[in-house]
């Protein structure tokens, strides 16, 4: 009986893979987008596209196999709601072949995935493991682009190949900084939202890591949507704490740019090119603001259901006005000069309004808010657990880091959209957010305030008597 119950290390890690082997899908999705893209490479799927597609089709065998419902009401209705402006603006496009692929895509993006991802996650032990994989993935991007700023071979910026795109290259200049951005929000609340001394000291010392590469990335759209989420996430959880991580944060800002000289110049340019918007706006400001009053005119010939899915490239040049530039010069990073066409507005919102109308926009609009409302909610119901109530020598309740890492992710996101639209080989990655925040929002509402429960799966001693 005694040999029955000897647990060896590699029954631990059998134990350890076999209660996690549902989410570890997700995590080999968000590994595969450390990979090095090839030059060239932009648009169309790539190998972490594919491996989201076997999330999806693996799921949908579990749930066929425990043959019980997979979500509930809201939940299906949540992320279902924005498949309505999908289907019209896809039945509505020029091009039904294009008309398909943007079908494909825009399921797989906010669909698809993010409900194969609410599915695959079980409990808080298995979001916390996708939070710390973002955190992973952000601290080699984010590695990467430190040695491209720091030995000149990174994408072209102001005629020196000096930005910090990690493997995504030149062609995705957003790609990295998105990681980097998604790894610090993680970091930051899962050392907000713990009263475990060891993760707050290692999640703190993450997020402070992934400042430099975020500012060398030099994206003015993700140093703006960090600094609402992260912002948001300390008021969050106390403005007392805010006051003090917000001066270690200032203080850390000091030391990299004023004391060491990080990007000092360039930095301290683009940063105030933030604020030149209206007054003298560079060419990439310029080109902006013409694509999205493009959109808007495109929107306003089709105000229900916008010109159809991929449409905005074909109806661009008759919105735009001469102020739009040929494209954005590509160069760097193992890729030759060339210019890349402008074929999205930069702009989700009005993407969406251009391409599917008000439909489309309401639909996926909605099905946002949704997933926002529900997260504070969410936080609100752990803030409210009773200090009698929570694990003993717990400061702070039982899943405030979870909420925080949903609540900044989905503001992140929301913020970012302003700025940005999906596409590129990163684009996946916003999938896998929706679905942990999917989960945090409309699963984990029916879990007990009290303290957490323990997991489902038998321990590795109960296992061995069994046998």
């Amino acid at each position: 009986m005694s040999d029955a119950l000897t647990v060896t290390p590699l029954d631990s890690a059998i134990a350890v893979l076999r209660r996690a082997l549902p989410v570890l899908p997700v995590v080999v999705v968000i590994a595969l987008l450390g990979l090095p893209i090839a030059p060239g490479g932009e648009g169309g799927a790539n190998i972490a596209d594919a491996m989201s597609g076997v999330v999806v089709v693996s799921c949908a065998i579990r749930l066929v196999r425990a043959r019980r419902r997979p979500l509930s009401a809201t939940a299906a209705v949540v992320l279902g709601l924005p498949v309505v402006g999908i289907a019209v603006a896809a039945a509505g496009a020029a091009d039904p072949g294009a008309g398909i692929t943007g079908l494909a895509r825009y399921l797989q993006i906010f669909v698809l995935v993010p409900a194969a991802v609410l599915l695959s996650v079980r409990d808080r032990r298995d979001f916390r493991l996708l939070a710390w994989s973002f955190v992973g993935l952000a601290l080699w991007q984010g590695a990467v682009g430190v040695q491209q700023y720091v030995t000149g071979t990174g994408a072209s910026y102001q005629g020196e190949d000096v930005r910090a795109v990690g493997t995504f290259g030149p062609t995705d200049v957003m790609g990295m900084a998105t990681v980097v951005a998604f790894g610090l929000v993680c970091a930051v609340a899962l050392a907000l939202g713990t009263s475990a001394a060891r993760q707050r000291a290692v999640a703190t010392a993450c997020a402070l890591a992934l400042l430099l590469p975020l500012a060398l990335s030099f994206s003015r759209g993700a140093w703006i949507a960090t600094t609402v989420a992260c912002g948001a996430q300390l008021v969050l959880a106390g403005l007392r704490r805010a006051a003090k991580v917000g001066a270690v944060v200032l203080a850390t800002g000091v030391i990299l740019v004023g004391g060491l000289g990080v990007g000092t110049a360039m930095l301290q340019e683009r940063i105030a090119s933030i604020t030149q918007v209206a007054d003298a706006p560079d060419q990439s400001v310029v080109d902006r603001y013409t694509m999205w009053a493009a959109a808007t005119d495109m929107w306003r010939e089709h105000p229900l259901t916008g010109v159809g899915l991929k449409g905005f490239p074909d109806n661009r040049d008759g919105h735009a006005s001469l102020a739009l530039s040929a494209g954005s010069d590509i160069a760097g990073a193992g890729a030759a000069f060339h210019k890349q066409a402008l074929l999205s507005p930069h702009n989700m919102y009005l993407l969406v309004l251009s391409e599917q109308g008000l439909i489309g926009l309401l639909a996926l609009g909605g099905s946002w808010l949704a997933l926002l409302v529900c997260a504070l909610r969410g936080l609100l119901r752990v803030r409210r657990t009773p200090p009698g109530a929570r694990s003993a020598g717990a400061r702070i309740p039982a899943g405030t880091d979870c909420a925080l890492v949903a609540c900044g992710l989905i503001i992140w996101q929301l913020t970012d959209f302003v700025y940005a639209d999906i596409g590129g080989p990163s684009t996946v990655l916003t999938a896998v957010v929706f679905g942990l925040i999917g989960w945090w929002a409309l699963v984990d509402q029916a879990a007990p305030a009290g303290p957490e429960a323990p997991a489902a799966a038998p321990s590795v001693p109960e296992e061995a008597a069994a046998r």
